[in-house]
């Protein structure tokens, strides 16, 4: 039995006549006739009464109709799931990404693969750097917004986004009522930071700024989130430098100032990186890659 016979079946139940069911699916009568006959016997029942006049189903010709129907309806989703599939239309993406990237660059990319491919589900993970990478190694994540570089030629990775570096301070602190604040009269404050191996790219950038205007911080707390820095200063724990982005983070006892010397460092901003393994084959993912790309030109 093979798939046409079950095609022929159908059209001919659906016409009841020879001619005009030969006729749609673009055959002669008599090996339409042959077919069906095949069909029968391969059954072992009946499909039609057959005449000189009519050509009506069987009892038994009317339930294997259905089911019939039912089975080609399967195949034809099955068709166009696997041509979605093949487009990158349907499935899973599993998404890492710094907490930083959710007050920039993360809503707009979200929302614009949501609206433009809706059939992906996205499946979302806040985590450093680092655990984005081993995330990654281990196949639990499917792409990941992280602070770059990224020293593996295991992965690919863009840059999508860059931001200015900014100062975190206290609103009680007596350099708070400043526009600017000059990151030099700092150099005796003690600092809130990250360690170094959460994310190696912006911390060195953080420590490198600090030494062009002439001081190393003092590192007094260290904190995984930059939520958690933040809330920290909030507490008036220490003094932090974090991306701009931050300020879209409305936290009661915090004020941000630009950097006075920005003009006269090498340097002074953070970059969001997209990254994913080099040898990625799958359609979706590729998808979201192009759609990140278009997002990012607009920002």
């Amino acid at each position: 039995m093979e798939l046409r016979h079950l095609r022929y079946f159908v059209t001919l139940a659906e016409e009841l006549h020879f001619g005009r069911a030969a006729e749609r699916l673009h055959i002669a009568q008599p090996p339409l006739s042959q077919q069906i006959r095949q069909l029968e016997k391969e059954l072992g029942f009946e499909l039609f009464y057959r005449t000189k006049r009519n050509v009506q189903l069987t009892e038994a010709g009317q339930v294997f109709l259905s089911e019939v129907q039912q089975i080609l309806k399967q195949l034809q989703q099955a068709i166009q799931v696997g041509q979605q599939t093949s487009r990158g239309e349907v499935g899973q993406l599993v998404i890492g990404f710094v907490s930083s990237a959710a007050y920039n660059v993360m809503p707009t990319i979200l929302q614009t693969f949501r609206s433009c491919i809706p059939g992906v589900s996205l499946e979302l993970h806040e985590l450093t750097t680092d655990q984005q990478l081993d995330c990654l190694r281990q196949g639990r994540i499917d792409v990941g917004f992280l602070r770059p570089p990224v020293e593996d030629n295991t992965f690919s990775w863009e840059k999508i986004f860059q931001e200015s570096l900014i100062i975190a301070l206290p609103e009680t602190h007596p350099l708070a009522n400043q526009s600017d604040v000059c990151l030099q009269s700092l150099a005796n404050e003690p600092f809130i930071l990250f360690p170094r191996i959460l994310a190696p790219g912006l911390y060195d950038l953080i420590i490198s700024l600090c030494q062009q205007t002439g001081f190393s911080p003092t590192v007094t707390q260290e904190a995984i989130q930059m939520q958690t820095i933040v809330s920290l200063v909030a507490a008036d724990m220490g003094v932090a430098i974090v991306p701009a982005s931050l300020q879209n983070l409305q936290r009661t006892g915090v004020v941000y100032k630009n950097i006075q010397e920005a003009s006269l460092v090498k340097d002074v901003s953070a970059a969001i990186a997209m990254i994913w393994r080099r040898n990625e084959k799958s359609p979706t993912v590729q998808g979201f890659l192009e759609i990140v790309r278009q997002v990012a030109k607009q920002l």
